[in-house]
């Protein structure tokens, strides 16, 4: 159908209502559109409704050149940087946004919802890709993984990697795939299957099916796409467990390591939750902080560690165990301290007994948040014994023993007991 017939087609279109919205009373000024790779051409009724009655329209260059030339004479790219200021000073008048596919999935309708009450917007979604990837492969959405590399690392996915775990990896442009199998390949999962779906929806899509240890080196890929990922480990690998507790093995480290069982007891009293914030001080090789993140893909930690050689090793294993947004500052507490992010939670694993360090991991904590220490020194303890004095807590001595060889028969290895201590700020 021509544009130029739209006005008298869509005589009455007006009668189209947002389900319930004159019987709310909602004043909805502003309009957010999923837009599928097949255009103007794929959207309902109430969406091109939506659009006739805008003032302004906002979208990515992509999207604005899907509309009819009747309805580009109103449109705004988004500007660079992305902001939505220019959205925001429309209000009260008919404007429109155009977004990919589901906006409220990792989409501009998710950053619209942290700013304007509901009654002033309205969502009308098309298939997301993950959607329509799923029905492709004919796997269940709600058995699928989604992870996001917008704004992340390839190796963010590996936290997320099972055996035999569907992912539906959100791509940041033509080199993630790539990217994104050998990632899959360094960290023991070469074996899995990838799907690059291209253009999902649209005239032009296309898939490339390949072993992520085969991925073709000069594979041609479209900046729009979407990975399907089915995880499998290469013969004689081992999958790490999600935690708290990973072993050992699965760190690299100098020996500068709580160890596992130490560590999951320390992970337990730190009890950490969807995004929150860990400060790791004394971090070693960063095992406390790495598996605080890998607790939920919200958490965030910052480990701060004085001695190079460790920080080369956390700048390591981060990138190993999917974590690769752990922040590593390069100094000794508390003077490292000094202008980062507020802590809700703190981890003391080296540095006791240092002057300052246990008051200003004290101080910088909200009402509410949780400060650990562990303690292998009389000095430390010492140190943790007299805190507890003045700011409460609780005090716990962990011993562990180990059967090990003696000869030709086994016996038991004493490890050296730890003085843990954790308390809530009051």
């Amino acid at each position: 159908m021509a544009w130029a017939q739209a006005p008298e087609k869509w005589k009455g279109m007006e009668q189209v209502r947002w389900g319930g919205e004159e019987s709310a009373g909602l004043s909805a000024w502003l309009s957010v559109v999923g837009l599928g790779e097949d255009g103007f051409e794929g959207l309902s009724l109430m969406a091109r409704q939506w659009l006739m009655q805008a003032d302004a329209i906002f979208g990515g260059s992509r999207h604005l050149a899907m509309l009819p030339a009747a309805l580009a004479a109103r449109s705004r790219s988004w500007p660079r940087p992305f902001a939505l200021d220019e959205v925001l000073a429309c209000r009260g008048r008919p404007t429109c946004v155009l977004a990919s596919g589901d906006p409220m999935h990792h989409g501009v309708g998710a950053r619209l919802a942290r700013l304007l009450p509901t009654g002033e917007w309205r969502v009308l979604p098309a298939p997301s890709s993950m959607s329509l990837a799923a029905a492709r492969l004919g796997w269940a959405l709600q058995d699928c993984t989604v992870v996001s590399l917008l704004q992340h690392e390839a190796a963010s996915v590996l936290r997320h990697c099972r055996p035999d775990r569907q992912l539906l990896v959100l791509s940041a442009g033509a080199g993630t795939p790539a990217e994104l199998a050998a990632c899959l390949a360094r960290a023991g999962y070469g074996a899995s299957r990838l799907w690059v779906w291209q253009r999902l929806g649209g005239p032009a899509e296309s898939v490339v099916e390949a072993i992520a240890e085969q991925w073709p080196a000069q594979q041609h890929v479209d900046p729009l796409n979407l990975v399907a990922v089915q995880c499998r480990l290469a013969e004689g690998q081992v999958a790490w467990p999600p935690g708290p507790g990973l072993p050992d093995a699965a760190f690299r480290h100098d020996g500068q390591l709580t160890k596992q069982d130490i560590r999951a007891v320390t992970l337990a009293r730190l009890a950490p939750r969807a995004g929150e914030r860990l400060w790791d001080v004394g971090a070693g090789c960063g095992s406390i902080g790495i598996e605080w993140m890998r607790s939920d893909a919200s958490c965030q930690a910052i480990a701060i560690e004085a001695d190079p050689g460790r920080q080369a090793l956390i700048a390591h294993n981060r990138q190993a165990l999917g974590v690769p947004e752990l922040q590593l500052v390069s100094g000794r507490a508390p003077q490292a301290l000094q202008g980062l992010e507020r802590p809700d939670a703190v981890f003391i694993g080296g540095g006791v007994t240092a002057e300052g360090v246990l008051a200003s991991c004290w101080e910088a904590l909200p009402v509410g948040g949780r400060l650990v220490a562990n303690a292998v020194t009389l000095q430390a303890e010492q140190c943790l014994f007299q805190w507890r004095q003045l700011h409460g807590g609780r005090l716990s001595r962990l011993s562990l023993e180990h059967a090990e060889p003696l000869g030709r028969f086994d016996s038991w290895r004493s490890a050296l007991p730890i003085t843990l201590y954790d308390a809530v700020k009051a």
